[in-house]
């Protein structure tokens, strides 16, 4: 049995605006579970001795100054299995060269030991409050979208919707037909990810895959008239391996290192890897991707931390954009309520599932989506997001168009528009062939959003 800690590491009487306006804690919301046998109170509290000072016996080295940093208990509900945690801010580690604050401390406390703990069933944390002397001790972003719209000749305070793709297959392509891939795309669209397992297989080598990307880039742009862009995945075990595939990249773009964002896959690669390209390459639009977080992300998951939290961190670290999936308009997990990590991302204040951040002025994190998009969900998804102003990366709705990538990346910019004009989408696909052919390239999609669309549009009856 677990040493009952709730003398210490608790303090129910501690009101949540009073921890606020003092400034002096990072606040945690958690659902956690005890395990059959245990009392609510002496789990959470023995949650937050874990995160903090204590462990399960009284030992000889504590004193005064140690309990002045113990991580307290304020609220608890065990009918909603709700569990909030203060955490002084001088519990989490500094950086020696330049006194910054790291992403790697705050989950090594908030999301640590205490995940593997006896007593508890299972704990998981849905939001998280930073103080303002706190949060600016992060990076934040250094480069946003505004960015991407300067390139791309835009009003960089409100540039509109960016027009992406991943390259298919996301595999086995070798250069000189992923050049081509690109390059076909570029005729209709904006943006390129180069997906997270894409970087130097041996059929496709760096050295051999960007030059003709390069290339391909430049005869795209010299056919349309229009800018474009490229995000590099840089992803390595290795800093230095990132920085030297960062600089590769950018002097093989030279005249156009701008038109080039920097992929890093946050979630297995770490804090590390994000503040690497933050910090080394500060005037590149840092891409995180977040392959691999549905493991402690996903609702079927009881342990670790939701999505929004995991998009909330992103911000802090400096991450000028984040897939945050479809918001339920495609086909990764999610609803449409996930607008709400959107606005956590965007705005200067916004509410989360337990607290309301102020970020002071840290530059916005640009929501990219993907995951089974096309130009049919497209409406719907800005209709409930609301706007626009974001990156979309979809794959199958550009490269699965009948008329192919051109023509899927206009049917995109199509499907946009159609929102934005507050059109019905079966007669806007009257006088707009690529988002009218979207209807015929995705016909699944179609009887699902649009009963009777083949009727209203002369195509005729399902075989």
């Amino acid at each position: 049995m677990a040493l009952d800690q709730t003398n210490r590491y608790a303090d129910l009487s501690l009101r949540e605006e009073d921890l606020i306006a003092g400034g002096q804690h990072v606040l945690a919301a958690y659902h956690m579970k005890p395990k059959a046998g245990h009392d609510f109170l002496a789990t959470a509290a023995h949650f937050a001795a874990e995160s903090s000072t204590g462990t399960n016996v009284e030992v000889s080295t504590t004193d005064d100054h140690t309990r002045q940093v113990d991580a307290l208990v304020y609220e608890v509900d065990e009918a909603s299995e709700l569990m909030k945690i203060a955490y002084p801010v001088a519990l989490f580690d500094r950086n020696i060269t330049d006194g910054r604050a790291m992403l790697a401390s705050f989950l090594t406390l908030t999301i640590g030991n205490n995940q593997g703990m006896g007593d508890v069933e299972y704990a998981k944390m849905y939001d998280f409050y930073v103080p303002p002397a706190y949060l600016q001790l992060f990076d934040g972003p250094a480069a946003n979208i505004s960015d991407l719209w300067r390139a791309l000749g835009r009003d960089p305070y409100n540039g509109g919707f960016v027009v992406g793709t991943i390259i298919k297959p996301k595999l086995g392509l070798r250069a000189q037909p992923f050049a081509d891939a690109a390059y076909d795309f570029w005729l209709g669209g904006d943006f390129i990810k180069n997906d997270e397992p894409q970087g130097n297989q041996t059929f496709a080598p760096m050295r051999e895959t960007i030059p003709a990307v390069v290339d391909a880039m430049k005869r795209a742009q010299d056919k349309t008239g229009q800018a474009k862009l490229f995000s590099a995945n840089i992803t390595a075990d290795d800093p230095f391996e990132m920085i030297a595939r960062g600089e590769y990249i950018l002097e093989q773009f030279g005249e156009f290192a701008h038109h080039v964002a920097f992929l890093v896959d946050g979630y297995v690669a770490g804090p590390t890897a994000i503040t690497t390209a933050r910090r080394r390459f500060p005037n590149q639009f840092l891409h995180f991707h977040r392959a691999g977080h549905g493991a402690v992300t996903s609702p079927q998951t009881q342990r670790g931390y939701t999505a929004f939290v995991l998009s909330k961190m992103s911000r802090l670290q400096g991450a000028s954009g984040i897939h945050t999936g479809t918001m339920g308009f495609g086909k990764m997990e999610g609803d449409a309520a996930d607008k709400a990590i959107a606005y956590m991302l965007e705005r200067d204040e916004a509410e989360g599932p337990y607290f309301k951040q102020n970020w002071y002025g840290v530059q916005a994190t640009t929501p990219i989506i993907s995951g089974g998009m096309n130009a049919l969900r497209a409406p719907g998804f800005f209709d409930n997001l609301g706007h626009a102003n974001v990156i979309m990366t979809a794959g199958g709705g550009s490269y699965g168009h009948i008329d192919g990538p051109a023509a899927g990346a206009k049917s995109l910019w199509q499907g946009y528009m159609c929102w934005h004009e507050g059109a019905d989408p079966v007669e806007f696909a009257k006088d707009n062939p690529e988002f009218a052919r979207a209807f015929e390239s995705f016909p699944h999609d179609a009887d699902q959003l649009f009963p009777g669309w083949r009727e209203k549009l002369g195509i005729g009856q399902a075989s």
